[in-house]
């Protein structure tokens, strides 16, 4: 029998598969504000759709809550959690940051939940912890309006702290390797037209993931998340993943498109809505029509991005069994 583990290698080495890899996740408000609770509802959400990679989903304020932001589950339906509370007010706040430890509360808090779930977890399952990139933490310590205003305004306070949140980040990834996690889910928020400019992209984001990212190189399962619409595929070239994540169902490029564009693995294919708001075999016909539109070659059946809280179990297990028949 081939294993999770087995089958996502070989889609990543161009091999044939005995089926197309899936793997889906989602938010769990409430039950992700406590590490055994937020590693108890990921490993139920594996038991019961059985999917070839375990995406570890905590609140984005995990990585940030160290520097004072406070946030509140507002029922919203991509289980995500609105900010209360922001730390940066005025441009000399970014200089204020200090570097966090993994052993502070929230990131500690964090490697705990990734030690139950590795420890409770088949290890031919591979794990992947979800880790927002230092202009994502940025906005959240902000806004994102008061971001963008003061990098066009005072652009070297804010590269300052974005300094100080690569370092934390590179740091948390370090220690998550010792844990055993498999690659990471790297979510870029502003890598796209409407947000920034490529060249301000390149000049603000990109110089702090490739800090960031230096400690997964030897890691073989890590997936690039570009967030939005329009978003700068390009981008793929100057960062080293093996897997890219994109809302390709609703922005450019499609998964036909993108295999001539990218020589990794795609993940994708399913809208979030029809997972919400479509029947199951809505869910089946766009499942078939990525894996054709692929070849079923260096594929991964998935969403564009989070699954919404909403979503129906049945189309949950018709999005799983789409990829057995």
């Amino acid at each position: 029998m081939t294993t999770h583990r087995e089958r996502i290698q070989a889609c990543l080495n161009g091999e044939k598969t005995d089926r197309t890899p899936i793997a889906l996740w989602r938010h769990f408000p409430v039950d992700d504000q406590n590490p055994e609770t937020l590693a108890a509802s990921t490993l139920h959400f594996q038991e019961t759709y059985d999917f070839d990679i375990v995406k570890v989903t905590p609140a984005s304020s995990f990585a940030v809550k160290g520097w004072g932001v406070e946030d509140k589950w507002m029922d919203d339906t991509e289980g995500s959690r609105r900010y209360t509370k922001r730390v940066i007010t005025e441009p000399a706040d970014w200089e204020k940051l200090s570097v966090l430890e993994p052993s502070s509360p929230h990131l500690s808090g964090q490697l705990a939940c990734l030690r139950l779930i590795r420890q409770n977890l088949s290890p031919e399952t591979p794990m992947i912890q979800t880790i927002f990139n230092p202009l994502s933490q940025a906005k959240n310590l902000a806004g994102n309006d008061l971001l963008l205003k003061h990098l066009r305004t005072h652009p070297e306070a804010v590269m300052k702290g974005l300094d100080t949140i690569a370092k934390t980040t590179a740091k948390f990834i370090e220690a998550i390797t010792e844990i055993g996690v498999d690659g990471i889910f790297y979510a870029v928020q502003h890598a796209q037209a409407d947000v920034l400019s490529l060249d301000e992209y390149k000049n603000f984001g990109l110089p702090f993931d490739q800090m960031v990212l230096e400690p997964t190189q030897d890691l073989w399962c890590n997936m690039l998340h570009l967030h939005g619409k329009e978003v700068y595929f390009s981008l793929l070239r100057l960062m080293n993943f093996q897997i890219v994540n994109w809302h390709d169902r609703e922005t450019y490029p499609s998964l036909a498109e993108a295999q001539s564009l990218f020589r990794g693995t795609l993940c994708g294919g399913l809208r979030q809505g029809s997972l919400v708001f479509e029947d199951q075999a809505t869910v089946k016909e766009e499942a078939a029509d990525a894996i054709k539109q692929t070849r079923g070659q260096r594929f991964i059946l998935g969403t564009g991005c989070v699954v919404p809280v909403t979503a129906s179990h049945g189309n949950l297990v018709a999005a799983r069994r789409s990829v057995e028949s």
